[in-house]
Order: structure tokens, then sequence, then C-alpha cells
């Protein structure tokens, strides 16, 4: 007869080496959930110890150490551009500011739109925290907006900056070739963007000085709408265009960069049209200075001092205004020379 026995491979096998119940080894999720809580517990306590015990300017120190030893080993450069250069504004963190404006894509995230009146178009700008990339020469450039709040004796001061991420090897190209091609873009800019104004003496004297007012310039008047002669437009123009190129040289010579123009005529022959004119393709300013308001020579210097860069000052009369001495009588009363 053939008897049946209970076979003893199922204790032999491979399945049965596993306990019976998964918990021994994994924890359940309860569990798991609870050792997170614990953890982002104990991480939020340090955090606070640390944010409480250790004055901000220690913290910016510390972690811009810590960056520093990353980008150390990662092989890459960073450069920080404040917004301020100590209590004066940083006209690198400015040029930046404006030149990323044009670098803008669908892709940001976020950003900031602006129209002013003249403006045709919008204006857009990085919003704080937001990255972009830019190419210049073939090598990758990463730019970030950082924007962050300080508390100084009881008030909140906006602190800006931008970081520039790149390789470490391209560090003489950036700091030689791409910062300065920044600034200069951004000077085009502001140029073609730029709301020219003119520039008159208030009414109203401020404490002991006269004080610069200002509305903008819509004057219509260009070379190209100007009613003059035209081979002296042309002189004007190119003398005007040799003047602007030759700004380093009056810098090299030790002489002031400045040009001046004596303009005579009866009055509606077009002597305002041409300074309207010349504003508006220079892009300058201008200030409007009638001396027989000025009544000592420290005011007229405080004015002068208040004019800014990049402007055109008309002194209107000026024939009228000055006493010119008659350098055909001599002193002594005889007949002209």
């Amino acid at each position: 007869m053939l008897s049946c026995k209970p076979s003893n491979h199922s204790s032999s096998s491979p399945f049965n080496k596993f306990p019976k119940s998964f918990s021994t080894i994994f924890p359940s999720a309860t569990s798991a959930f609870t050792t997170y809580a614990s953890i982002s517990a104990s991480l939020m306590l340090l955090r606070s110890i640390f944010n409480d015990l250790i004055p901000y300017p220690l913290r910016k120190h510390i972690f811009s150490a810590i960056s520093s030893l990353f980008c150390f080993f990662s092989g890459k450069q960073t450069i920080i551009i404040d917004q301020f250069d100590g209590i004066e504004p940083n006209h690198v963190f400015n040029a930046t500011e404006l030149y990323l404006s044009t670098k803008v894509n669908p892709n940001t995230k976020r950003l900031k739109v602006s129209k002013r009146i003249k403006d045709k178009g919008l204006s857009f700008k990085l919003d704080k925290g937001q990255r972009i990339t830019d190419s210049f020469n073939g090598v990758e450039l990463k730019w970030r907006h950082v924007c962050y709040g300080v508390e100084i004796k009881g008030n909140v001061t906006e602190k800006r900056y931008f970081i520039l991420r790149f390789k470490k090897n391209n560090g003489d190209l950036v700091m030689n070739s791409y910062l300065p091609f920044v600034l200069k873009s951004a000077e085009m800019i502001e140029n073609e963007m730029r709301v020219l104004k003119i520039h008159t003496l208030g009414n109203v004297r401020y404490g002991f000085k006269f004080k610069w007012e200002s509305i903008k310039l819509e004057h219509p008047s260009t070379f190209e709408t100007l009613a003059l002669d035209p081979e002296l437009k042309t002189m004007i123009i190119d003398d005007i265009n040799r003047f602007i190129r030759r700004k380093e040289f009056y810098k090299k010579v030790g002489r002031s960069w400045k040009r001046g123009y004596l303009l005579y005529g009866p009055p509606g022959t077009g002597k305002s049209s041409l300074v309207a004119a010349m504003a508006n393709y220079l892009k300058f300013d201008i200030y409007d200075l009638q001396l027989e308001n000025i009544k000592s020579d420290s005011d007229l210097r405080r004015l002068l001092l208040d004019i800014g860069n990049r402007s055109i000052l008309v002194i209107e009369d000026i024939d009228c205004t000055v006493n010119l001495p008659d350098r055909g009588h001599r002193r002594n009363g005889q007949d002209k020379q």
C-alpha cells in the first residue's frame, strides 16, 4: 500500500525565510510620519535657536563661507553686486537691472511690469528670487535677483543684490569683457529710454539759494525737421559727433569735456529750435539760465554745480545782461585806436 506522509518541503521553502509580518522590518506609515514630524520639529527648533543666538551679520558671513566652499569644489565662481556701495547707489547694480530687463523671456515665472508716459512699450524687470541665463561669447552666465528685509532699529529695510555665477576658467572674460559690456549696453538702453527735461530757475528762493525746477521737454524739433542750410546742418552734426567721441581725449589732456556754441539772430530765427534739436539728438537735458535773475557770484556758482552731467546749458541774451568794456577807448579818455 502506498502511504502518504506530510512532506517537510514547505518548511524548507525559501519563502518561509521571510518573517510572517513586514512590520518587524519596515515601520508603519504612522510610525514614519511620527519620525518625520519629530525631525522637522527638531530642525525648526534648531533654526530658531540659531537665528536668535547668532546675529544676522555673522549668519550672513557663515552662509557666505559655506556657499564659497561649495563653489570652490563645484568649479564655479560667484560675483555679488549689491544695490548700494556703502551709502551711495551702486552704478553696476542699476546697469545690471536695466540690462537684464532686455533678457527676460516667457519662461520667467515672475516679472515686474511698468510703463512711463513717453514709453512706446512695456518695461519688464526680474522679480525677487527669479533667475535668468545669459550668454556671452559662447559662455553661459547665470543671474539671480535676491531681495530680503533687514530690521534696523525697528525699521525694516529692503536689501537687494544680484548673484552672477559662471565657471572659474571664464573669470577673466567675465570681469574684463562681459561686465564692461553690461555697463555699455545699459548706458545705450538708458539713453533710448531717457525722458528729457528742461530746467529753469524757480520763482522762490529755497533758504538762501535758488533751485532748479524741471518739466518734461516735449519739443518736436529734430535735425530732420529743422529748417537749416544742409551744409551747415551737416557741419553741426559732425562737430557734435566728434565731440562725443573725444570724451576720453579731453580727460587725457586734462580738459573739461564741454563744447560751446554762440547762436545769435533776431527773435523767431530758430535759435531755440536748434537747441531743442541738439537736446533730442544727444538725449541731453536743457538748463535755461537767465543771468538777470542772478544777484551774486555765489548764486551762479551754486547753480552751475547743481547742473547734471550730459546736459546743455543755455544762457539767454548774454549780450544784454553783461556789461562788456569797450576796448576801443583808452582809459584816459583819448580817441579810439
